[in-house]
């Protein structure tokens, strides 16, 4: 059952977010993983959420995503984001 990593990201430091950027899909593609949404335009239609920038990328299975999310590949760029963002990420089951 693939699973999925969503994060909400608001950008604090624009240029250490571009180096990020350029590192992540590797990572990604290393652990399968696939982006369904990588910004772009959205709305609130329900609700209190003030979304950023949103991002959700698909896995293969939940345990996949733990992986690619706690992985060596991952960690340094990792850092980069939290120190260039405020973020909220969740890794969650489909269907």
């Amino acid at each position: 059952m693939a699973a999925y990593v969503i994060a909400d990201v608001e950008v604090t430091d624009e240029a250490k977010f571009e180096a990020y950027r350029k590192l992540v899909p590797a990572t990604v593609e290393a652990y399968g993983g696939k982006y369904i949404v990588r910004g772009g335009e959205s709305m609130v239609a329900e609700g209190e959420w003030t979304p950023h920038r949103t991002v959700i990328i698909e896995f293969e299975n939940f345990e996949q995503a733990k992986a690619w999310h706690g992985s060596e590949e991952y960690a340094g760029p990792k850092q980069m984001r939290i120190d260039s963002t405020n973020s909220s990420v969740i890794i969650v089951d489909g269907l």
